[in-house]
């Protein structure tokens, strides 16, 4: 008999960490191989973790909401094989670490199942080197203002002393509790890990720290109901406060005549389900649109890191998503601009169905460059949506509403009943000014309005 490692698995590229949410099994229970063992949560997304061995779970290493770091070790799990029919469960990209003798046991030996490789090379802990800093820690630094002489002080309490996610937070929580400024020393922007020269402004006052209300005090005759938030609903209002601290939002508003794109949509849907096997909804050909004028305007496409604008050259689509529960998730289609309408149909449907499913994984929430939010769904005619950090722009439409418009031709003006829709963007004013945000509006709204009513699909 053997024992065998299970890891915590690399869940894409940038993430480092997770949670554990909840063990599906407890030592001393059977476990098939790509049977569920536990849930985890990222930023983004959970997901489920299968079992990479069949037999008996021997140990539970870590217990519900810690913070496990990417490849350790979670579990062990005693299997039926011996050392010699043993097979060593890994993907094929990987090279198998030599096999560990547990000195507790000498007849039995310890089997890693799926080795754990970097997703970039680590730095090793040594408190006079360069330390190791994960793109969500290096990204919260940024927004935050955090600098190197800063960040470098955080106490590390992740593998071999590197600073995770909870570090920096429960840092800042201290920090922005305490009237003391945040550095004295340098304002060296956090860029990436090699480039530490540009001088940039000292970063701003934290905000001033939320009040709390002490839930205890209620009675019943105050008539209050307290609900506890849910862990995705605390990471929403989380980010979208970091949001507003961080991008300076404006928005602009624009009208379509969406009558061809509906008229058109009418005909074809049917034949269209039948040929393809999806359904068609107006989300694709809205993101065709947005695709269309980040080509005119590219700086619609980008992040800002400090005093630097980083212009992505990918065109990464987010689409914001209700689930079931209330709370909301942003599925990416990845080079769209590389998708034909019928591949983007395909891509729409599925993220949007594995979102309300809660079989996204953590890959399908990343690398967005610009976001997209159907309001109209819910019969908002218009709104003012919050930007998704790091990006600098989100478009929201509304409700698609019969109205009678005012026709311009050679012949005079008439009145005829045409689709109307709202549409909204809100973008960083930093990089983005109003004339620059209002072309990209224009023509966005163009591309709606000269849809070609006799398209093929």
């Amino acid at each position: 008999m053997a024992l065998v490692n299970i890891f915590m698995p690399k869940l894409g590229e940038g993430i480092m960490e997770a949670t554990v949410l909840r063990w599906h099994k407890k030592p001393g229970e059977w476990v098939k191989m790509d049977e569920t063992l536990l849930e985890i949560a990222t930023d983004k997304v959970d997901t489920e973790v299968p079992s990479t061995a069949e037999g008996t779970l021997e140990e539970v290493l870590c217990k519900e909401n810690d913070v496990i770091a990417i490849g350790s070790v979670i579990a062990k799990i005693r299997t039926q094989a011996t050392l010699e029919t043993e097979t060593v469960q890994s993907t094929p990209s990987y090279s198998p670490p030599p096999i560990q003798v547990d000195n507790a046991e000498t007849t039995e030996n310890i089997v890693p199942a799926v080795p754990y490789q970097p997703l970039q090379h680590e730095v090793g802990y040594n408190p006079n080197a360069a330390r190791f800093y994960s793109p969500l820690v290096m990204n919260i630094a940024a927004s935050e203002g955090i600098d190197f002489n800063e960040l470098s002080a955080i106490q590390g309490t992740g593998n071999e002393g590197r600073v995770t996610k909870k570090d920096v937070l429960n840092y800042l929580e201290k920090r922005n509790s305490t009237s003391t400024p945040v550095s004295q020393v340098s304002n060296t922007p956090i860029l990436s890990q090699q480039v530490p020269q540009v001088q940039v402004q000292q970063a701003p006052p934290a905000p001033a720290e939320t009040a709390k209300v002490d839930v205890d005090h209620f009675s019943p005759s105050d008539n209050v109901e307290i609900i506890e938030m849910d862990r995705m609903r605390k990471m929403i209002a989380e980010h979208m406060t970091r949001s507003l601290d961080t991008s300076a939002h404006v928005t602009s508003f624009a009208e379509a005549d969406v009558t061809n794109l509906v008229k058109w949509r009418e005909k074809i849907k049917g034949t269209f389900e039948k040929r393809e096997g999806e359904k068609i909804t107006y989300t694709p050909i809205f993101i065709e649109a947005i695709v269309k004028s980040i080509k005119q305007f590219p700086l619609l496409n980008a992040s800002v890191v400090g005093d630097k604008i980083l212009l992505k050259k990918d065109i990464n689509i987010g689409m914001a998503t209700a689930l079931p529960n209330g709370n909301l998730i942003v599925p990416v289609i990845k080079n769209a601009d590389q998708l034909s309408t019928i591949g983007l149909v395909k891509q729409v449907n599925r993220l949007a169905n594995n979102a309300r499913d809660g079989k996204l994984q953590p890959a399908d929430t990343q690398n967005g460059t610009f976001t997209f939010t159907n309001i109209g769904t819910f019969g908002s005619l218009m709104g003012t949506p919050i930007i998704n950090q790091p990006q600098v722009a989100i478009l929201a439409v509304g409700a698609i509403k019969k109205k009678p418009v005012v026709i311009e031709s050679e012949k005079g003006d008439s009145i005829a009943i045409r689709h109307m829709m709202f549409v909204s963007m809100s973008y960083d004013h930093r990089i983005i000014d109003g004339g620059l945000g209002s072309k990209f509006l224009a023509a966005f709204v163009k591309a709606l309005e000269s849809f070609d009513i006799n398209s093929n699909f």
